[in-house]
């Protein structure tokens, strides 16, 4: 039977082929047959997990918290070392300086992701902004947000943290930081479907908490960015982080 493995389309464009590296690494290590999915946004993603035929995800910690509770799906690890944060930024020339210079209206670009959204709304609570105060401008990429920032057409944009930095260095002298958000224990995880044979999920576990420090795992890791390789993560610990997410929800 070959496993389909899905991740999150939030990752920056390259890693892509880092992820096709981790996926072959992980078949070589655990013996089983595994599919990547890279689905180009949040709507496709949600397509393919309805149809039922996503055995694997690397999900975003919004998406984890609604599949653990409403879909079947457990949490077997995450990456160590590498909490989700996020970047609300301006052009380099704007004449904002912090997130309290931003009024009702403010025309905000930000990606269909949603705990990005929701850490961003929380960042602005300092502006005395709620979600009815801003104008929001839906955007394929963050590329795209951060075009719009740099060109005046929106006041500002939401980023994941590791996006915003992945951008060119061009790119980011063009922008200018308003807050970077410092929460830690909001991060993606790997989860299994319910249905998944419980060897098969252990096999898995076991090949990606084994990639770090070695030959061929280690620049597979530092590849994606996570040179600190992955924890095995309990049920325990996704509850924590779901009901951090619930928080950060009301």
């Amino acid at each position: 039977m070959t496993l389909n493995l899905l991740i999150a389309p939030d990752f920056a464009p390259e890693r892509f082929a880092g992820w096709h590296m981790l996926n072959t690494l992980l078949q070589k290590k655990s013996g089983l047959q595994l599919h990547l999915l890279t689905p180009a946004s949040a709507a496709e993603q949600a397509e393919l997990i309805a149809q039922g035929q996503v055995h694997l995800v690397y999900a975003n910690p919004f998406d984890a918290a609604s599949m653990v509770r409403q879909a079947g799906y457990r949490a077997i690890a995450r990456p160590v070392g590498k909490s989700d944060e996020m970047v609300i930024a301006t052009s380099a020339g704007s004449a904002l300086n912090s997130v309290e210079d931003l009024q009702p209206g403010a025309r905000i670009a930000l990606t269909d992701n949603k705990d990005v959204k929701l850490i961003g709304l929380r960042l602005l609570e300092p502006a005395d902004l709620l979600e009815p105060d801003v104008q929001w401008q839906l955007v394929d990429n963050y590329q795209a947000a951060a075009r719009l920032a740099i060109k005046g057409e929106v006041d500002a944009s939401f980023f994941l943290a590791e996006a915003y930095h992945s951008l060119s260095r061009l790119t980011r002298s063009q922008l200018k930081p308003l807050i970077e958000s410092k929460l830690a224990d909001i991060t993606h995880v790997l989860l299994v479907q319910g249905g998944i044979e419980p060897d098969a999920a252990q096999r898995i576990s076991a090949a990606l908490l084994d990639l770090k420090g070695t030959p061929d795992g280690q620049p597979v890791l530092d590849e994606l960015g996570m040179g600190g390789g992955f924890e095995a993560m309990s049920e325990e610990d996704a509850e924590f982080m779901i009901d951090l997410m619930n928080t950060l929800l009301d």
